[in-house]
């Protein structure tokens, strides 16, 4: 629990009928039915138990999600969790039109995507979902429309949150494109024709789901508390760190990954036009996305050894960062762009 005055105190909840007690009012019966094989309270004690174990950091997060559930219904409902984000990218990728409150930002994904598919292959597959990713994948696209596709798949995502759509918070709503954009990227564009779709979107989604647990628990997620940094900051570098683990990095070297995209976005401030998760929130989550591509390829050709910044100290850093900055740039619309963008702008 974090105070405003800055102090904390740490407790411990277990999870009991639905519900969460404290750990002084839990019987060790409860105590003993949800502890996880691994303890993780920071990035250090993840790299360690990863390393003792010899095991990656998805399968550190799968072993501990059984002490939950069984596996089947862990994987069975992380599979979902792609369907979702997955049909949230698909739809805004056919959504036209401009958004709801005021604004009038015009939505883009849509044209992007006819654009870099052209606009009789978009209309061919525009009824299926699987057909579309496939004709994406099999298009050979340049380096230059890899960037294009990055954007239109965040954007996509973050159109639909701006228009009452279904999508996963991941870690918030206003930064829920980073992650879906940067997986469907590695399913679409790089992952080998040997490994099960499934297998990797499981993989990847721990990973993700493992680094944002580290900044909850050391610092925030919520911009209203510490700025955009608390959100595009993180799912970048839950992005960076999955990318990296499933190209084949070490533990050590995909905490790096994480380590690399937040500390690239430390200071980010939230100041939403008009006080609308649309201007600069939507563009936002591509630069997120791109940026945890970039972590990612720099970690694997880094050596972390020679680091000279840990992730834990990154996410010490944007803790004290969150609490040094100034309330006008966190959420409230007070300052930066929402103070001196028109709010008649047809788009941004």
């Amino acid at each position: 629990t974090t105070y405003t005055d800055g102090s904390s105190v740490e407790k411990t909840y277990f999870s009991v009928g639905g519900g969460f007690v404290t750990e002084e009012h839990a019987t060790e019966t409860q105590k003993q039915a949800v502890r996880p094989k691994y303890i993780v309270r920071d990035a250090e004690e993840l790299l360690d138990n990863c390393m003792r174990a010899g095991i990656s950091i998805a399968q550190l997060v799968k072993e501990n999600e059984m002490a939950w559930r069984p596996n089947e219904q862990t994987l069975s409902a992380i599979l979902n969790i792609w369907e979702v984000m997955s049909d949230c990218i698909f739809r805004g990728c056919y959504a036209e039109g401009v958004l709801p409150g005021g604004l009038n930002v015009a939505r883009r994904a849509a044209s992007l995507n006819k654009k870099l598919l052209g606009t009789e292959k978009a209309n061919q597959v525009g009824s299926d979902k699987r057909a579309w990713m496939q004709a994406i994948a099999t298009s050979q696209p340049s380096f230059q429309n890899i960037l294009d596709w990055v954007s239109c798949f965040a954007l996509a995502v973050n159109e639909e949150n701006a228009s009452f759509g279904r999508v996963v918070t991941a870690p918030t709503n206003g930064a829920a494109g980073v992650v879906p954009a940067v997986l469907m990227y590695y399913l679409l564009f790089v992952k080998k024709t040997s490994e099960k779709e499934s297998d990797a979107v499981v993989d990847f989604l721990c990973t993700a789901s493992e680094i944002g647990s580290l900044f909850k628990k050391g610092s925030t997620i919520s911009a209203a508390m510490g700025g955009c940094q608390a959100e595009i900051g993180v799912s970048s570098a839950m992005a960076a760190a999955a990318l990296a683990e499933r190209l084949g990095a070490t533990p050590q070297q995909a905490l790096q990954a994480a380590e690399i995209a937040m500390e690239h976005h430390l200071g980010l401030t939230c100041d939403p036009v008009g006080g609308l998760v649309q201007i600069p929130c939507i563009e936002r989550n591509t630069m997120g996305a791109i940026k945890a591509i970039t972590a990612a390829q720099l970690a694997l050709r880094s050596d972390p050894e020679r680091a000279k910044v840990s992730l834990d100290t990154v996410i010490k850093t944007m803790w004290q960062t969150a609490l040094d900055m100034s309330y006008k740039y966190k959420e409230t619309a007070d300052g930066g762009l929402a103070v001196h963008v028109p709010l008649n702008l047809p788009e941004c």
